[in-house]
């Protein structure tokens, strides 16, 4: 979106600098504190992000056509690991705990597979206005969904951009490792409105299957079953 600002390769990049949570404002949080002003006052076209069900969204992002929802979804096993390292920092408790209650549907955002078809059913339906990507398939291949999300996003690469390697700077500069060891994501805190976190608790692994590291073989198996049967009939799995 900024890359014409703000070139990639650039060595005054804002993302070599800043949290990324600085770069993008989290629209549920600027809400809950009662800074919604903050948002307007963004140049068009805003960039936000939100860990909101689709239903909880407003008629002026889901029924406007100029809007553009990109969801990133996840191996729900991984996720819930992912969450559980995350807020364990700010709330000691059992990754028992967690999973227990991810089983019966209760969750930070809402059962699990209800987040994930309220978004994949939008997509289906709306392709041009809900992207859904894979964060598995977005390891494999970044630049290959670089090219994929500036198409949607109305940014497509030209040939002048893909001869002189932007594609690929942008998932240099955006890669896990890349963010994870700059200064600006190793000190500092995301002070938010009930929990502060620490930028370097959003950067762990970042990797695929490491639910293997904290769920039983029996636990997986539950937790497949159930989400299974929620996601029956839709045509999002997860094997």
């Amino acid at each position: 979106m900024a890359r014409g600002a703000h070139p990639p390769a650039g060595a005054q990049h804002p993302l070599l600098r800043m949290n990324p949570h600085e770069c993008v404002p989290f629209m549920d949080e600027l809400f809950t504190a009662g800074q919604d002003a903050r948002l307007e006052a963004l140049p068009s076209p805003r960039l936000m992000h939100t860990h909101m069900h689709r239903s909880l969204l407003p008629a002026s992002v889901t029924h406007n056509p100029d809007c553009k929802i990109v969801f990133i979804c996840r191996d729900p096993k991984d996720m819930l690991v992912s969450l559980w390292h995350f807020l364990k920092g700010v709330r000691p408790f059992t990754f028992a705990d967690l999973f227990n209650s991810a089983c019966e549907g209760k969750s930070p955002n809402g059962p699990i597979w209800d987040h994930l078809l309220g978004y994949w059913s939008a997509s289906k339906t709306s392709p041009d206005n809900v992207l859904f990507l894979r964060y598995e398939e977005m390891l494999i291949d970044p630049v290959g969904h670089v090219r994929k999300l500036a198409r949607f996003i109305g940014q497509p690469f030209s040939h002048t951009d893909e001869a002189a390697g932007i594609p690929a700077d942008i998932v240099k500069l955006c890669s896990f490792d890349k963010l994870k060891g700059l200064s600006a994501n190793k000190a500092g805190s995301y002070d938010g409105k009930i929990f502060n976190f620490s930028h370097e608790s959003f950067f762990r692994k970042g990797v695929a299957g490491d639910w293997v590291n904290n769920m039983t073989p029996e636990m997986a198996q539950r937790f497949d079953t159930i989400i299974e049967d929620k996601l029956r009939g839709s045509g999002l799995t997860f094997k």
